[in-house]
């Protein structure tokens, strides 16, 4: 069985095809960050028009890649949601069309079921049971998962994601889009002694999070120490006396050590509060693996420490590959794969949903 996989929920356009008996055949991916580094974040209509250009091309891309003809193909899957309208539209437009056109079923995925089961890509994929930590742009989630399909959301970030409070918190220090990658890299520099930053809602029982505070203290931290800086240079120019004076942070007037320092103690932060929540979900749920997918999931302080957690508790951690910890098509392909083998398929109509709750599957 060959499928197609689609994605285009945000600013990746990945396509891929995935055979259950070689694996995956195809890989075509192209990232928009360049379009939107300029605006520092995306675009939700550039992303759109981009998807538009794009998505076609990297489907003949993969056919050839994959040495096979839309004859070879069983099932057409693409991105339902959630993730933005528009990219959305795009992707699960196309994807509904050439099933329809090729007479072969399409398959409505759920981008964030792709991340939970993208480490089934691996050579050594978990078994079920297994608690599953999503981090990315969009979602922190911790989830119980005792099958395809059977998913208990444990707890969820209750307002900024993992992986946009580290983008704005790099942009506050003054780090290009996308600057979670680049806050990481300069945290490898800083001293983890110098600040102590809060373990948001690890003081109380249960299992959310919350980031945009530790967001703010950074913001805070940064603004006391540029002004430090302000007092012991007095030659400064009148615009940035005036931003001081105003209470403006600027990452941009802090010293390089300074930077790497808050961005340590933040990163130090964030990193073990994930470790604290996802620990709690093991002992909650009696499990003894972990699974970690999403964006965040590539930060090497983030396996580093969760694969210490499992260590020290006898069990096993699982990634996805580097390439598949942002948004991929294989991921896509190999959801739809596994859903059109328990016979599902999505009908006729197109229809895409910006927030879809993972609790809303059911199998």
């Amino acid at each position: 069985m060959k499928i197609l996989g689609i994605e285009s929920s945000c600013d990746e356009t990945g396509i891929a095809i995935y055979d259950d008996q070689q694996g995956l055949i195809a890989n075509q991916l192209y990232s928009q960050i360049k379009l939107h580094a300029d605006y520092g974040g995306v675009v939700p209509e550039l992303a759109s028009r981009d998807h538009i250009r794009k998505t076609v091309p990297l489907i003949k891309a993969a056919l050839a890649e994959a040495n096979v003809t839309a004859s070879d193909l069983n099932g057409v899957a693409y991105t339902a949601g959630p993730g933005l309208v528009g990219a959305l539209l795009v992707g699960a437009s196309i994807g509904r069309a050439l099933a329809y056109a090729w007479n072969v079923p399409a398959i409505a995925v759920h981008h964030m079921e792709g991340h939970l089961l993208a480490p089934m890509l691996e050579t050594n994929p978990p078994e079920f049971p297994f608690v599953a930590l999503l981090v990315s742009g969009g979602h922190t989630q911790l989830i119980s998962v005792t099958g395809i399909g059977q998913y208990q959301l444990l707890g969820e970030s209750i307002d900024d994601a993992a992986g946009e409070a580290f983008d704005k918190t790099a942009k506050l220090l003054g780090l290009d889009y996308p600057g979670g990658a680049k806050l990481s890299k300069l945290a490898e520099m800083g001293d983890a002694a110098r600040f102590h930053f809060p373990r948001p809602m690890t003081d109380r029982p249960g299992l959310d999070f919350s980031f945009s505070g530790l967001k703010t203290f950074a913001a805070n931290t940064i603004l006391k120490n540029q002004n430090q800086n302000q007092n012991q240079n007095q030659n400064q120019n009148q615009n940035q006396n005036q931003n001081q004076s105003q209470g403006m942070v600027d990452g941009q007037q802090l010293d390089q050590q300074t930077k790497a320092d808050i961005a340590r103690a933040f990163e130090d932060a964030l990193v073990d509060t994930l470790v604290i929540k996802a620990r709690r979900a093991l002992e909650l749920t009696g499990f003894n693996r972990l699974v970690i997918a999403g964006g965040v999931s590539a930060n090497k302080t983030v396996r580093q420490k969760l694969a210490e957690l499992m260590h020290s508790r006898g069990g096993q951690v699982y990634y996805p590959r580097l390439d598949f910890c942002t948004d991929n098509g294989a991921m896509i392909a190999y959801a739809g794969m596994i859903h059109l083998k328990q016979g599902q398929h999505s009908p006729l109509a197109i229809e895409v949903k910006p927030r879809w709750p993972l609790n809303d599957l059911v199998i």
